[in-house]
């Protein structure tokens, strides 16, 4: 299996209000950047859409490191919550919705395709590659930001 790792952010500006984000795979020499965003959603829309957008740019089943600094994200998947809320019909333990289902049902399916490890890193702690995906992700929440 080809080692990839995805580094990975996303920024909104307002919590809801314009966002963007952005995915960095690297696999030895190779390295892409892709990026998006949208006019009107939330820090944790930005971050599950980066990932997605990651794991969806592979054109086949990888061992993959997706490094993000979305505790959000890392916990949900790494303390097994995705996996209760989506046992529990989509209800947090505290028996409220759980927040972003279409995203999550998007990620779920994806995780199964490739070998994926979860790892958190602090933001804007000088990390190149999540400085240059909080950069992007910015700049993509500016396009959108012109929008309103």
């Amino acid at each position: 299996m080809t080692k990839v790792t995805i580094y990975t952010d996303g920024a909104c500006s307002g919590n809801p209000g314009p966002g963007g984000w952005c995915a960095i795979l690297k696999s030895g020499d190779y390295e892409k950047l892709i990026s998006g965003g949208s006019k009107h959603t939330t820090n944790n829309q930005m971050e599950l859409t980066a990932v997605i957008n990651g794991l969806k740019a592979l054109k086949r089943s990888c061992d993959v490191t997706v490094v993000s600094d979305s505790k959000y994200v890392c916990d949900a998947v790494l303390k097994g919550w995705v996996f209760a809320w989506q046992k529990k019909g989509w209800k947090k333990s505290d028996g409220k919705p759980a927040l972003n289902v279409e995203l999550w049902e998007e990620l779920l399916p994806l995780l199964k395709i490739h070998k994926v490890e979860f790892q958190w890193i602090k933001g804007h702690a000088g990390h190149p590659e999540n400085e240059r995906c909080d950069k992007t992700a910015v700049e993509e929440t500016k396009k959108y930001s012109e929008l309103t």
